[in-house]
């Protein structure tokens, strides 16, 4: 079973809004998913984004395969959480 981390698309016509997903690589973009790590809203000017950094490495290290999106998503998701100071 290979398993991806992905987005699936749940916002309506023209207002694309986007779930960061762990799921089957044979299911459907917007079907059946494992787990869900976080959310993505490229509409906004900032393309805010929520990401589960833990649970997204935990899967990775288990051999799930980021799309090229999530993969950049998730640099930048590490980039702001070493640049926010831990208190």
């Amino acid at each position: 079973m290979a398993v991806k981390i992905r987005l699936r698309r749940v916002g309506t016509k023209n207002v694309p809004c986007y779930r960061i997903v762990v799921a089957d690589g044979r299911s459907p973009r917007d079907g059946r998913f494992i787990e869900n790590v976080g959310t993505y809203d490229p509409k906004n000017q900032k393309q805010e984004f929520t990401i589960n950094i833990e649970r997204a490495k935990h899967w990775i290290q288990k051999g799930a395969q980021p799309s090229e999106t999530v993969r950049s998503l998730l640099k930048k998701a590490e980039k702001a959480a070493a640049q926010t100071p831990s208190a």
